[in-house]
């Protein structure tokens, strides 16, 4: 018997490490890893001792034996990588690990940014050096995407947090939530208090798609409604019309199917999750019956992973729509897909579609729809959306790249709701270099970079901030020891300077200036009181909503039993 990889798996690659045979894959140092869609193990290697499953942060490895019937195709999934990508030798890490000799003293980080990038950074610091780390986030509440983003339908993965929560137990990873870097301490006066500071703040906007129509209400970013039904504080306000029958998503991501997913399934599976109460509430008032995702590319090109995509086929009272006619390739597209070469992600993502196509939909059922090749021209509407417009595309060959190039034949669809999901885009950070192209603090392998084209001593980046948005959860592992390493190996050759500010002056000047500061008992505090609220009616959590709400329940921390 072996273990198998699931569904929910965040790349985190804590099992790779733990496996006494070394078969699962890809590994960290390996290039693909970059860009995996999650991680397999070979059963033909597998001894069946569950190191894997026991390390595995989001419990997304199983015994083949034991796997449900929505994950029964994982065996066959896990098993199919290695027919393409037979074990072979290992790879030389990419990181080695430095470690500085004690006679250094103690190395202090700050990190500014309390989701995956940030908590993987402080554990490397942690465990690679023994490091003290303080973390900065403007919310009174860590986790970043984890809590804010991921759909509330997908528990498992959303338990990574307790490694991190492990991690950081005792007195050196110190916690600063509520605080604005920039506006409440600047980012001198880390420097002053740090050898380095680390932002690992994510990328906090989005793409536009740039139509006429698209400021028009009824129209928003997918990046909006997921921090909405997510209950993010700065989010809980908006409003979004659920009142008609149709809503359309430009994009067809994983964020995107997450979406339809929220739209589509029954308000009673939601009801036992960690949802937003505010958008049950509204999600058992929608009058939607249809989401229709458009993609700008063919099949082969959509952007939602595999295991993403064939989760659809398990939801209660939800019908996946896919046109035959959609599904046909050009000769250049069918010389990928029949290439020996080809991935098997690839050939899963539109064998899942070719099912789809032959699966008999149910009237009575609520639909998600798939459509290719298409990309929207102009949002219509007097005073709110009332349709959308997309042109039909074609795909050409430019560089060695397939592009989407639109056609003069157009279509319309009827709606009231319209939501983007084509992406992620970093913000710019203040006293950091910003590349406004790609949306990114220009660095190397982590180490800002100035305008004078070298390091800026003592200042690194982690995470989507640093290479763009994507990848997983756990594709900011590998990201945040890379930079770890250099920052390590600086603090070692003597390129930091050594901070004139201790632990207790940091503490004095941020309550200073943020009274409201969350520490890490105020933190548990919230913590502790979303999962008694949660508890009588069998449910994770009930998230605070409400930053006062927040702040209340983290200062009963402070008042004396």
């Amino acid at each position: 018997m072996a273990y198998v990889i699931t569904q929910r798996c965040c790349n985190d690659a804590t099992c790779v490490a733990e496996c006494p045979v070394d078969c699962i894959r890809p590994r960290p140092d390996h290039p693909e890893f970059a860009t995996a869609e999650m991680l397999y193990i070979d059963p033909d290697t597998c001894i069946d001792c569950g190191a894997c499953a026991d390390a595995c942060p989001v419990e997304a490895i199983f015994p083949e034996d034991s796997l449900t019937a929505s994950l029964a195709r994982f065996r066959e999934i896990n098993a199919t990588y290695f027919q393409h990508h037979p074990l072979g030798p290992t790879f030389d890490s990419i990181v080695p690990a430095t470690r500085p000799p004690k006679d250094l003293g103690t190395l202090r980080v700050a990190i500014v940014g309390a989701g995956p990038a940030a908590c993987y950074a402080a554990d490397e610091l942690r465990r690679r050096c023994g490091a003290e780390v303080e973390i900065f986030d403007k919310l009174p509440t860590p986790w970043g995407l984890v809590r804010a983003g991921v759909a509330p339908d997908h528990p498992g993965t959303k338990t990574v947090t307790r490694l991190f929560e492990s991690a950081f137990r005792g007195d050196a990873v110190g916690l600063y939530l509520n605080v604005e870097v920039g506006k409440h301490i600047s980012h001198e006066e880390l420097m002053v208090h740090h050898h380095a500071v680390l932002y690992a703040v994510g990328a906090s906007s989005d793409r536009r798609m740039g139509v006429p129509g698209e400021d028009l209400p009824g129209s928003h970013s997918a990046t909006e409604f997921v921090a909405w039904y997510n209950g993010h504080p700065d989010y809980a306000d908006r409003v979004f019309d659920l009142s008609g029958p149709r809503a359309v998503i430009v994009g067809n991501g994983n964020v995107a199917l997450d979406v339809a997913r929220v739209l589509t399934v029954s308000p009673d599976a939601l009801a036992g999750t960690d949802i937003a109460d505010h958008a049950l509430a509204a999600l058992r008032d929608s009058n939607i019956r249809e989401v229709v995702l458009l993609g700008r590319r063919g099949p082969l090109q959509a952007a939602y992973t595999g295991p993403e995509f064939m989760a659809l086929r398990h939801l209660d009272g939800v019908d996946v729509i896919i046109d035959e006619a959609d599904l046909a390739l050009d000769p250049l597209d069918r010389a990928v897909l029949d290439n020996p070469d080809a991935g098997p992600s690839l050939r899963l993502k539109y064998a899942l579609a070719e099912e789809y196509a032959g699966d008999r939909a149910d009237p009575g059922n609520k639909r998600i729809v798939f459509r290719y090749l298409t990309s929207p021209s102009e949002i219509h509407g007097s005073d709110r959306v009332e349709a959308l417009e997309f042109a039909h595309n074609e795909l050409v060959d430019r560089d060695g790249q397939r592009v989407a190039r639109a056609t003069d034949r157009v279509e319309r669809l009827e709606t009231g709701l319209v939501l983007r999901s084509i992406g992620y885009r970093g913000a710019a950070v203040a006293d950091l270099p910003f590349d406004e192209a790609r949306g990114v603090v220009p660095n190397e392998h982590g180490r800002v970079i100035g305008a004078d084209g070298l390091p800026i001593a003592g200042v690194y980046v982690s995470g989507w901030i640093k290479r763009g948005p994507r990848g997983v959860i756990g594709s900011n592992r590998v990201d945040s020891a890379e930079t770890v390493e250099h920052l390590v190996a600086d603090f070692v050759a003597g390129r930091l300077t050594a901070p004139t500010g201790d632990r207790a002056a940091l503490t004095a000047l941020v309550d200073e200036r943020q009274p409201d500061v969350v520490d890490r008992a105020g933190w548990k505090a919230i913590d502790l009181a979303e999962q008694a609220a949660g508890t009588p009616d069998g449910r994770p959590r009930v998230k605070l909503t409400d930053h006062d709400d927040l702040l209340d329940a983290a200062r009963t921390a402070k008042v004396p039993s």
